[in-house]
Protein backbone atom coordinates (compact mmCIF):
# COMPACT_ATOMS: atom_id res chain seq x y z
CA UNK A 1 0.00 0.00 0.00
CA UNK A 2 1.12 3.32 -0.89
CA UNK A 3 0.46 6.57 1.17
CA UNK A 4 -1.80 4.58 2.75
CA UNK A 5 -2.72 6.35 6.55
CA UNK A 6 -2.26 5.10 10.00
CA UNK A 7 -5.63 2.83 11.19
CA UNK A 8 -5.95 5.28 13.98
CA UNK A 9 -5.77 8.50 11.80
CA UNK A 10 -8.40 6.84 9.37
CA UNK A 11 -10.83 6.05 12.67
CA UNK A 12 -10.85 9.01 13.85
CA UNK A 13 -11.37 10.91 10.19
CA UNK A 14 -14.12 8.09 9.83
CA UNK A 15 -16.53 8.84 13.00
CA UNK A 16 -17.00 12.65 11.77
CA UNK A 17 -18.64 11.60 8.57
CA UNK A 18 -21.95 10.69 7.71
CA UNK A 19 -22.72 7.45 6.08
CA UNK A 20 -21.94 8.61 2.18
CA UNK A 21 -18.75 10.01 3.16
CA UNK A 22 -17.44 6.58 5.01
CA UNK A 23 -18.54 4.96 1.90
CA UNK A 24 -16.45 7.10 -0.28
CA UNK A 25 -13.51 6.79 2.41
CA UNK A 26 -13.16 3.26 2.21
CA UNK A 27 -13.75 3.61 -1.95
CA UNK A 28 -10.48 6.21 -1.90
CA UNK A 29 -8.52 3.40 0.74
CA UNK A 30 -9.37 0.79 -2.00
CA UNK A 31 -7.34 3.13 -4.52
CA UNK A 32 -4.57 3.52 -2.14
CA UNK A 33 -3.70 -0.80 -2.26
CA UNK A 34 -0.87 -1.68 -5.00
CA UNK A 35 -2.01 -2.75 -8.00
CA UNK A 36 -2.42 -6.90 -7.84
CA UNK A 37 -1.14 -8.28 -11.59
CA UNK A 38 -4.46 -10.11 -13.37
CA UNK A 39 -1.60 -13.40 -12.86
CA UNK A 40 -2.35 -13.62 -9.17
CA UNK A 41 -6.28 -13.35 -9.32
CA UNK A 42 -6.53 -17.07 -9.55
CA UNK A 43 -9.23 -19.85 -7.42
CA UNK A 44 -6.27 -20.37 -5.43
CA UNK A 45 -5.94 -16.02 -3.94
CA UNK A 46 -9.82 -15.84 -3.95
CA UNK A 47 -11.59 -15.30 -0.70
CA UNK A 48 -14.68 -17.47 -0.87
CA UNK A 49 -18.15 -15.90 0.35
CA UNK A 50 -17.84 -12.80 -0.59
CA UNK A 51 -20.48 -11.09 -2.29
CA UNK A 52 -17.66 -9.54 -4.67
CA UNK A 53 -14.61 -11.33 -6.21
CA UNK A 54 -11.57 -10.53 -3.38
CA UNK A 55 -8.16 -12.26 -3.91
CA UNK A 56 -5.58 -11.83 -1.20
CA UNK A 57 -2.29 -13.03 -2.00
CA UNK A 58 0.77 -13.16 0.85
CA UNK A 59 4.56 -12.33 -0.39
CA UNK A 60 7.11 -12.80 2.32
CA UNK A 61 9.47 -9.74 2.79
CA UNK A 62 13.43 -10.41 3.40
CA UNK A 63 12.84 -9.98 7.29
CA UNK A 64 10.15 -13.06 7.14
CA UNK A 65 6.95 -10.54 7.60
CA UNK A 66 4.15 -10.53 5.44
CA UNK A 67 3.18 -8.51 2.51
CA UNK A 68 -0.52 -8.56 1.11
CA UNK A 69 -0.99 -7.80 -1.92
CA UNK A 70 -4.99 -7.87 -2.79
CA UNK A 71 -7.74 -6.43 -5.23
CA UNK A 72 -11.48 -7.07 -5.51
CA UNK A 73 -14.11 -6.30 -8.01
CA UNK A 74 -15.99 -3.92 -6.54
CA UNK A 75 -14.93 -0.81 -5.18
CA UNK A 76 -16.50 -0.87 -1.82
CA UNK A 77 -15.06 -3.92 -0.82
CA UNK A 78 -11.72 -3.14 -2.31
CA UNK A 79 -12.07 -0.54 0.06
CA UNK A 80 -12.69 -2.86 2.77
CA UNK A 81 -10.46 -4.96 2.14
CA UNK A 82 -7.46 -2.54 2.57
CA UNK A 83 -9.16 -1.41 5.92
CA UNK A 84 -8.35 -5.00 6.86
CA UNK A 85 -5.15 -4.92 5.68
CA UNK A 86 -4.26 -1.86 7.71
CA UNK A 87 -4.42 -4.06 10.74
CA UNK A 88 -1.89 -6.39 9.53
CA UNK A 89 0.21 -5.24 6.59
CA UNK A 90 4.12 -6.11 6.81
CA UNK A 91 4.03 -7.89 10.86
CA UNK A 92 5.39 -11.04 11.46
CA UNK A 93 3.37 -14.23 10.93
CA UNK A 94 3.12 -14.72 14.74
CA UNK A 95 1.91 -11.16 15.27
CA UNK A 96 -1.02 -11.54 12.55
CA UNK A 97 -1.97 -14.39 14.09
CA UNK A 98 -1.72 -13.25 17.34
CA UNK A 99 -3.50 -9.85 16.52
CA UNK A 100 -7.12 -8.88 17.32
CA UNK A 101 -8.09 -7.86 13.64
CA UNK A 102 -11.95 -7.84 14.15
CA UNK A 103 -11.05 -5.82 17.64
CA UNK A 104 -9.17 -2.99 15.35
CA UNK A 105 -12.19 -3.12 12.87
CA UNK A 106 -14.56 -2.34 15.58
CA UNK A 107 -14.11 1.17 15.61
CA UNK A 108 -15.82 1.14 12.03
CA UNK A 109 -18.79 -0.08 12.88
CA UNK A 110 -19.43 -2.13 9.11
CA UNK A 111 -21.85 -4.34 10.34
CA UNK A 112 -24.05 -1.13 10.75
CA UNK A 113 -22.40 0.96 8.41
CA UNK A 114 -22.62 -0.95 5.25
CA UNK A 115 -25.35 -4.00 3.80
CA UNK A 116 -25.02 -7.39 4.71
CA UNK A 117 -23.88 -8.52 2.04
CA UNK A 118 -20.91 -6.69 1.77
CA UNK A 119 -19.86 -7.13 5.48
CA UNK A 120 -20.65 -11.28 4.95
CA UNK A 121 -16.96 -11.85 3.37
CA UNK A 122 -15.04 -9.89 6.08
CA UNK A 123 -15.05 -12.78 8.38
CA UNK A 124 -13.75 -15.01 5.16
CA UNK A 125 -10.69 -12.48 4.95
CA UNK A 126 -9.91 -12.30 7.95
CA UNK A 127 -10.05 -15.92 8.38
CA UNK A 128 -8.08 -16.72 5.38
CA UNK A 129 -5.60 -13.89 6.58
CA UNK A 130 -5.20 -15.56 9.65
CA UNK A 131 -4.80 -19.17 7.44
CA UNK A 132 -1.89 -17.59 5.95
CA UNK A 133 -0.02 -16.17 8.90
CA UNK A 134 -0.32 -19.48 10.43
CA UNK A 135 1.17 -21.28 7.36
CA UNK A 136 4.57 -19.10 7.59
CA UNK A 137 4.26 -18.26 11.31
Amino acid sequence: MTDTPTLTDLQEEYEFLDPDDRYRLLIDLGRTLEPMPDALKTDATLVRGCSAAVWVYPTVLEDGRLHFLADSNAAITKGIIALVLLTVQDRAPADISAADIEGALGPFDLKNQLSSNRTQGIPNMIALIRETAGRYA
